[in-house]
């Protein structure tokens, strides 16, 4: 029996860890791949609604948990919806990625730790049925917390205010947290490699998962 065609690839990682760049790189190199953006682009009434008054306050104190998780899977399964047939679809931050910015939320505004915080979204992603499967890369700077942290803070340009930096941190412990669960397809350790580098390990790992895809002239 063949292997199935990948639908989906996403690209997942924290703030400043190059997710822009290597979607930029791959949907460059990948024929005929179809990028679909982040989930707000799928379902802007929505996100658009929310934004007209404090934006940060309705994420972090005014939605619940379940409200926030089952925005961002709705928008991501509509976002899905959009795929065309037969193509590679592209994903700025794909399904677990959301599960963790939903999680790292959860543990700022209830105060739950990562585990609790996680099987708290995990849940709700459950109850919601299921979504495409996707070869989901998560770009982390380190495994350790306090090391990823330092790692992109320092390459956000200005220093974190008000509820970020607390966000963050719960944000990297998500995703640590997650990889060691091995959640993700691929994890890669960016550290201080290159973009160029990841880009190499990224796109080794999306042609093994897809022989075939390139054709003999294709880098």
């Amino acid at each position: 029996m063949g292997r199935r065609m990948l639908e989906f690839v996403s690209l997942n990682g924290p703030d400043h860890v190059g997710k822009t760049t290597q979607i930029r790189l791959l949907a460059d190199r990948i024929p005929g791949v179809q990028p679909l953006g982040s989930v707000h682009e799928h379902d802007r009434e929505a996100w658009d609604r929310v934004a007209r008054t404090d934006y940060a306050r309705w994420w972090f104190e005014q939605s619940s948990t379940e409200e926030l998780t089952r925005m961002l899977l709705t928008s991501h399964r509509r976002r899905s919806a959009a795929r065309s047939p037969n193509r590679l679809a592209l994903l700025d931050r794909g399904f677990p990625m959301l599960v963790a910015v939903a999680a790292a939320t959860c543990t700022v505004r209830d105060g739950l730790d990562t585990s609790r915080a996680l099987r708290t979204v995990n849940g709700i992603a459950a109850d919601m049925g299921s979504f495409p499967d996707e070869f989901s890369v998560l770009l982390l700077p380190a495994r350790d917390v306090e090391c990823s942290l330092r790692i992109t803070s320092s390459r956000a340009g200005r220093p974190w205010t008000g509820v970020y930096p607390e966000y963050q941190t719960a944000l990297h412990a998500v995703l640590v947290e997650q990889a060691r669960r091995g959640v993700y397809t691929h994890v890669i350790e960016c550290g201080d490699r290159t973009a160029d580098a990841v880009h190499d390990e990224i796109l080794a790992a999306v042609r093994n998962a897809m022989p075939g895809a390139w054709s003999a002239g294709s880098r």
